[in-house]
């Protein structure tokens, strides 16, 4: 007999949601094969099989949150097959609806009333796992329609990937199943589609009370919550804002903008250049590509640059671009595109969104004017790119003559630590990146 425990599903994850089990006891199982699928509050995986055995028993019932670590199953491994030194899988990112695997037996476990609060009712009084909640809100249906063969009726992700199937068969699809996945070419700030605003829930929610609604939290707004609140209890938080002139920027995103979306298939924004900088300016002030930990500071030599992504509204994840300072603007731009969309549509693994040493938070796309963003742990500052608009601002000739022109003017807000730098530290950082936002030859990049 085995333990089957829950793996670590990145550094700063401690505990996930069993949101569906693929195999039942008395099943046969296989190394590699999909075994259940987890949630966390920074991805949803399907985590296969470590072993080849029968399961003899399932300790965890799905929509219960456990830690990392948890015995999930017991199984009678195989007599040939050998047990590994560490039963709890690596997860592999989530299957798309064209890769899920068929529906199979659900496990002989009964599922308690309301396990966790995130197998949430809905208007019909049925639980649906925060897997199958995502799908139907993406993809416009009705779960007073879809017909359940999960334990007791459930709906689980097989139920609805098949309803969608059906749909697209029928061409009955209402609209686009997944965000636009890139910004319009004249937004000027570039981490997030250009998305409607969320549909108001009030609209197809019946009001509990006349006047208002309970909505609990899902588990990622409960789980960044929780990391917030610890980030700002453990590090004094200083906010330090400078103006860049991006308007040596904005001339080459003009020359640039139709090949390039030609080529790559999205717009040529700012955040590219500003990351670039941002790189660069970390090898000239390595204090901040570093995290306090034991008593001092532990400066990291890769840089490793997470750039927050938008759930549609539902939530924020950070992928990492690793090694950051290798990619050219070009490779930048190619990585955050891809890491991006596979947020989205939630096929990110534990490596992506794993080793971050610094982190962006783009909030520029929504027209903020300064962001004081929170640091993520255990990192030691967070930069804020806020929108960029055109405004008039004071130039000088060669001969020192002064006039005024209308430029694409934008903030960057970061957030520090005071125990890893003080003011002057920072300020120094900042005038890095808009010294070379504004004076490098970014064309000879391109």
């Amino acid at each position: 007999m085995a333990d089957l425990v829950l793996p670590q599903l990145g550094e700063t994850v401690t505990e996930g949601t069993i949101t569906r089990w693929f195999k039942g006891v008395g099943d046969a199982i296989t190394v590699d094969e999909l075994l259940y699928e987890v949630s966390t509050d920074k991805v949803d995986s399907e985590v296969p099989s470590p072993m080849a055995g029968v399961i003899t028993e399932i300790l965890v019932p799905e929509g219960e949150t456990i830690d990392v670590g948890t015995v999930l199953a017991i199984v009678e491994v195989s007599p040939d097959a050998p047990v590994p030194d560490a039963v709890g899988a690596a997860p592999a990112p989530a299957a798309t609806a064209q890769q899920a695997p068929p529906p199979a037996a659900a496990p002989a476990v009964t599922p308690p009333e309301l396990a966790s609060d995130d197998l949430a009712d809905d208007r019909h009084g049925r639980l649906l796992s925060p897997v199958v909640r995502r799908l139907v809100r993406e993809h416009n249906l009705d779960a007073a329609t879809l017909v359940g063969t999960g334990v007791g009726g459930r709906i689980t992700r097989a139920d609805v990937l098949d309803a969608i199937d059906e749909l697209g068969r029928t061409g009955l699809r209402d609209g686009p199943s997944a965000p636009v996945s890139s910004p319009a070419a004249d937004a000027p700030t570039p981490t997030r589609p250009v998305v409607p605003a969320p549909v108001a829930a009030a609209a197809a929610a019946e009001w509990t009370d006349g006047d208002s609604r309970f909505e609990p939290f899902n588990n990622i707004r409960r789980r960044t919550g929780e990391h917030m609140v610890r980030s700002v209890s453990i590090s004094p938080h200083a906010l330090t804002v400078m103006e860049v002139d991006y308007e040596n920027v904005e001339q080459v995103r003009r020359a640039h903008r139709d090949p390039w979306r030609a080529a790559e298939g999205y717009s040529l924004t700012y955040l590219p250049f500003i990351v670039a900088s941002v790189v660069d300016a970390l090898g000239h002030w390595p204090r901040l590509n570093a995290s306090v930990s034991d008593g001092g500071l532990r400066i990291h030599r890769r840089r490793n640059v997470g750039v927050a992504v938008d759930l549609d509204y539902d939530g924020l994840i950070v992928p990492v671009l690793r090694d950051a300072d290798s990619l050219s603007v070009r490779g930048i731009a190619r990585s955050m595109n891809e890491l991006a969309q596979r947020a989205r549509e939630r096929r990110l693994g534990p490596d992506d969104i794993s080793g971050g040493t610094f982190t962006i938070s783009n909030n520029g796309s929504f027209g903020t004017y300064t962001t004081a963003a929170i640091i993520n742990q255990p990192q030691v500052a967070v930069l804020s790119t806020d929108g960029v608009a055109r405004r008039p601002v004071v130039v000088s000739d060669r001969f020192g003559n002064e006039g005024i022109v209308v430029h694409s003017v934008g903030h960057l807000a970061m957030g520090w630590d005071h125990r890893a730098f003080d003011g002057s530290y920072a300020a120094g950082f900042l005038g890095h990146i808009k010294r070379m936002l504004e004076d490098h030859d970014w064309g000879a990049e391109l």
